[in-house]
């Protein structure tokens, strides 16, 4: 049903455009604070320093 509204709402809608939106904010979030973040989750959760 949402489908179909979002079709109704905007008929020219690619799902190329939105993915690789997302993708683009995503991505370099992850690698700049991400990645660091779950290393050293990993690492506290490992009992490393």
């Amino acid at each position: 049903m949402l489908k179909a509204a979002v079709r109704i709402a905007l008929p020219d809608a690619s799902p190329g455009y939105y993915l690789t939106a997302s993708l683009a904010i995503t991505f370099p979030f992850n690698l700049l604070a991400g990645l660091p973040l779950y290393a050293a989750l990993a690492q506290y959760l490992a009992g490393g320093r």
